[in-house]
């Protein structure tokens, strides 16, 4: 039965890694592709190929790292693979978390309706503020990256100066790797934070923008509702999402069995891996012009799939015919 479940969660991984891959690929060639026929990025472009390109990073590195835990165990208990593998793991996995909220800042402060003269002074200024929320973000992954290689040299290294047997090495292993997803489900507070504020005001601005045209046109939805409601649908999939990575990174950090293929680890691996994938293809189905070049393609393939078929089945008549070779 544990083996059955163990085979099953591991398809769930390969086929939420393959989606991710896939749809993350596209995403970043199609916003490349846009800026270089239109001859500039727009800031939403340039956003979104950035996300795109750093959970594509994201997901390799996943992969890598297990495939390493699985083929070399040893090698995951060095002191300079444990660096490098947080490391590498908290860059893709912070730019991957902080471009998807500075997303949803620039598109709240395209649509936002407010007469606040602070949000006005914002809404003029949105690739400056977006920015700035970069800026701040790089000096938080600074930060947290400290913390983490502080836990690495006090919490491992001296650790095993004492005691160097195998159970020891994995225990401390184990000690270290739930540090690093407390530490970090920490760290996640703060983008998530920021785009549940983004919710709310989005919703007091759509509230305030039916108020206003309520006397105008009763049931009727004008361009910057359409635009609220989109956008608020996008916003609600993205912290659904995030929930789930968050509270699958909050459990991983109180699990106590250290073998990523051991069932438990594994499906919080995939619940985890549900934000990376599934977001990009919210992100896809969401934007106009990627759901356009998207539908093109699988028609494309469509069409492809049915010459081919129909190529088959000629040479099949062909074959079947008397003295058809020859």
């Amino acid at each position: 039965m544990s083996t059955a479940i163990q085979a099953t969660l591991l398809i769930i991984f390969s086929v939420e890694f393959v989606i991710g891959i896939l749809g993350n690929a596209f995403m970043a060639l199609v916003n490349i592709m846009d800026g270089l026929k239109r001859g500039k990025f727009s800031a939403a472009n340039q956003i979104l190929a950035a996300l795109a390109i750093s959970r594509f990073v994201f997901l390799l590195l996943l992969l890598i790292i297990f495939l390493i835990s699985d083929l070399y165990p040893a090698l995951t208990t060095t002191k300079k693979m444990i660096k490098i593998t947080n490391a590498s793991w908290i860059l893709s996995n912070h730019l991957s978390i902080w471009l998807a909220t500075c997303l949803s800042i620039f598109y709240f402060l395209k649509i936002a309706i407010f007469s606040n003269s602070l949000i006005i002074y914002l809404k003029w200024r949105v690739k400056a503020v977006v920015l700035v929320t970069l800026s701040v973000s790089l000096l938080i992954l600074f930060v947290n990256i400290v913390v983490i290689n502080t836990h690495a040299d006090v919490y491992w290294i001296d650790r095993f100066k004492s005691n160097t047997s195998h159970s020891a090495i994995q225990s401390n292993v184990a000690q270290l790797s739930k540090r690093v997803f407390f530490t970090n489900t920490m760290f996640t507070l703060i983008p998530f934070t920021v785009s549940l504020i983004i919710f709310i005001l989005l919703i007091f601005s759509l509230w305030r923008h039916l108020k206003n045209i309520q006397n105008y046109s009763k049931g009727s939805k004008d361009i910057s509702t359409t635009a609220h409601i989109k956008t608020l649908k996008m916003v609600v999939a993205f912290l659904l999402l995030y929930t789930v990575f968050f509270v699958a990174l909050a459990f991983q950090s109180w699990e106590n069995k250290t073998h990523h293929r051991n069932p438990s680890n594994l499906v919080l691996l995939d619940a985890g891996l549900v934000f990376p994938s599934g977001h990009s293809c919210v992100l896809i189905l969401g934007n106009s012009r990627l759901r356009q070049v998207f539908l093109s393609m699988i028609w494309w393939l469509r069409c492809r799939l049915n010459d081919a078929e129909v190529l088959r089945f000629l040479e099949h008549v062909r074959d079947c015919l008397p003295y058809s070779r020859g």
